[in-house]
């Protein structure tokens, strides 16, 4: 099955017509990404907040749980996120937003798949890799489905995409959307481009935040930034925090990344 027996392409084609029209970095919004069939039956496959599936993170920075296996996707689901990484979907996306600017598929949904976040769940702002750490190649865009039909904006959880006058730290926050069911944002990660959750949803005890995310990647300019991990900026209450400005010096170093993750599953 290809990519239009899952997308309702006239919805992405209106938004897309958008892209680069508004800021702080270039990005759209499409609802009704998936089909109304297709939305309701991801978000059946989706797995509970306890299901052994998921890795997690606890810390001051970042609150979630995350699965990139395919070995654990349902068939939907698996079929979804191959059509997501296909050809088809790669062309049509660099024809409709980068002008047919090359791109390629991360087969490896490295940082990508299933994302849930639960009550207390966050995610402070960021700027995401530079460089994919296997594949060399520059991360150019982003796709992020929302899929918890339930989910009330009042409980927060919106994505904020902050003004991005510096690569090391966020200006003001300029837009917030919220994660409403069957609505996929993308967005251009080469621009310094801050997003992120920061606020701790407020949600009841049985609802979560949850999300598919596939990302697309492009041949790196002479002058690329080489950080192959996420590069976290502390809130107001964390600037002074030693303990915090210490975790994000870990948590953006590749090296030292993975023992932050092994503490987080531990």
């Amino acid at each position: 099955m290809g990519i239009l027996d899952f997308i309702q392409l006239s919805n992405f084609e209106e938004a897309a017509a958008s892209f680069g029209k508004d800021g702080p970095f270039d990005h759209i919004v499409i609802d009704g990404f998936f089909k109304p069939n297709v939305a309701d039956a991801l978000e059946c496959e989706f797995p509970d907040f306890d299901d052994p599936v998921w890795h997690s993170y606890d810390n001051a920075i970042e609150i979630k749980r995350v699965s990139n296996n395919w070995n654990v996707f349902p068939a939907l689901t698996y079929s979804v996120f191959s059509a997501l990484n296909s050809d088809e979907f790669v062309k049509l996306l660099s024809n409709s937003l980068l002008g047919g600017r090359q791109l390629y598929a991360d087969n490896g949904l490295n940082g990508g798949g299933w994302h849930i976040h639960k009550r207390g769940g966050k995610l402070n702002t960021h700027l995401d890799y530079s460089l994919h750490p296997k594949l060399k190649l520059q991360r150019k865009l982003n796709i992020i489905i929302y899929m918890n039909s339930a989910w009330l904006p009042e409980w927060g959880g919106s994505l904020g995409l902050w003004g991005n006058e510096s690569a090391d730290a966020p200006g003001d926050l300029v837009r917030k959307i919220d994660a409403k069911f069957n609505r996929a944002v993308i967005f251009d990660t080469t621009q310094n481009s801050w997003h992120g959750l920061p606020e701790p949803l407020d949600c009841p005890d049985d609802q979560y935040r949850k999300s598919m995310a596939v990302y697309f990647l492009c041949d790196p300019p002479a002058d690329v930034d080489e950080r192959g991990k996420a590069l976290f900026a502390p809130t107001d209450a964390q600037k002074s925090d030693p303990d915090v400005l210490d975790l994000i010096r870990k948590r953006s170093d590749i090296r030292s990344a993975s023992d932050v993750y092994r503490r987080d599953r531990s």
